[in-house]
């Protein structure tokens, strides 16, 4: 019988992105595991992990995974890179009818492939499986204070791509000698608790949303704001968190208690354009708008933050926002800007710790449902298309395929 391959895909996006889905000892784990399955991985000089590391692991290597059935990618795989009739996991980055992803959904549609995206690989509840949460948290927070220290010229410590893995970039945490400021952080899924290692571990201390708003410190704090803190119901009905998820039109925001306490923002929150915005551009001009740098993990342009008007990159991380004009500014050229960090790739900062900590979830939750029995129909939940249709819960993409 033949055995199912399994390729590695070289990620092709540019910028360059130095994930990959499973490590060598991962892939090698997969092959003595399963003895009808190899993983075999496509040449790649940018890849976190090196070629001779998935050698020395026993991982075949190719130029081309046109031998493939199944194909694993991080990012967007360039259409020309497209192979038709296969299966492929990657983040498409389609599912919101993003209008720079149509043609790649189109060709997807037109090659016949099976496309499986892993943001909407889920348990029955809704709960993702997979994802790289946790580290947009951890770098974003970092990303965060690391400007605070460049734009007030309070500290010195080295970028966090520029760290070999979490343990090195920990390393750096005692450099950092803030003022008694005020940190506000919101959200409560795997990016605010990754967020939430760093402020801890830096030792800055959290407080209640009360206590931030409310009391003073000499010491730096930070708090975490749920949904229910800043926002409250239309009609002056209790606060439903199930309601709102549901009918956010229903809501009106009620943030700009926190900016006028909060040095720093960071933004770790879903947001849904139906929801109430954090705040207006006229919100920042105001006399009492404290904030000064906003790390925008989730980076929705021009979203629920009017700030974020461009993702920024791993090599320029921070751009100014001039409120007064609602413009971009070079990086911390005005006092009365506000520094922006919105680096749409935070995970790729530390690829090898984001790299293991996702192919463990996927060799372990998904693969065994991919190879094996499916009970709860995970895959194919998650299976945007097939046989050049959309599929399921994704006809809702038809009239985005169509350009309508």
């Amino acid at each position: 019988m033949s055995k199912t391959i399994i390729g590695l895909l070289r990620e092709g996006k540019i910028p360059v992105d130095k994930r990959t889905p499973l490590t060598p000892s991962q892939a090698k784990a997969i092959n003595a595991a399963y003895p009808d399955v190899e993983v075999i991985a496509q040449r790649s000089e940018i890849r976190c992990f090196t070629d001779e590391e998935y050698v020395e692991a026993g991982i075949r290597l190719v130029d081309s995974v046109e031998e493939a059935d199944i194909l694993l990618g991080v990012k967007e795989v360039p259409i020309p890179d497209l192979i038709e009739g296969k299966t492929y996991f990657f983040f498409s980055h389609t599912i919101k009818k993003q209008p720079y992803n149509r043609d790649l959904l189109r060709e997807i549609l037109k090659k016949n492939i099976r496309m499986v995206d892993y943001e909407t690989l889920t348990e029955p509840s809704g709960k993702r499986i997979i994802a790289f949460g946790r580290w947009a948290g951890i770098v974003g927070a970092y990303n965060g204070i690391w400007t605070y220290g460049k734009r007030y010229n309070l500290f010195d410590m080295r970028r966090a791509n520029e760290c070999f893995d979490l343990e090195d970039l920990k390393t750096e945490f005692s450099k950092v000698i803030l003022p008694p400021i005020k940190i506000a952080l919101t959200g409560g899924g795997r990016v605010t608790k990754g967020a939430m290692e760093v402020l801890t571990g830096m030792g800055i201390r959290k407080v209640t949303p009360h206590q931030f708003c409310n009391c003073y410190f000499d010491f730096p704090v930070y708090t975490q704001l749920n949904v229910r803190n800043y926002n409250a119901r239309e009609d002056g009905e209790a606060f439903s968190r199930n309601e709102f998820y549901k009918s956010p039109q229903n809501y009106v925001g009620d943030f700009l208690q926190f900016t006028s306490e909060a040095d720093i923002l960071i933004a770790a929150a879903f947001w849904a354009p139906e929801a109430p915005v954090l705040f207006t551009k006229e919100d920042m001009t105001g006399p009492d708008f404290k904030t000064s740098v906003i790390a925008d993990i989730t980076c929705d342009i021009e979203g629920s933050i009017p700030s974020t008007k461009q993702p920024s990159t791993i090599a320029d991380p921070v751009y100014d926002y001039n409120p007064s004009d609602d413009e971009v500014d070079p990086p911390f050229t005005d006092e009365g800007n506000i520094s922006v960090m919105a680096v749409d790739n935070l995970p790729c900062e530390l690829p090898r710790d984001a790299s293991s900590s996702f192919g463990q979830r996927l060799a372990d939750q998904i693969l065994p449902l991919l190879l094996g029995e499916d009970p709860e129909t995970v895959i194919e939940r998650a299976t945007i298309a097939s046989e050049g249709k959309l599929c399921g819960r994704y006809t809702y993409l038809q009239d985005y395929v169509d350009g309508e």
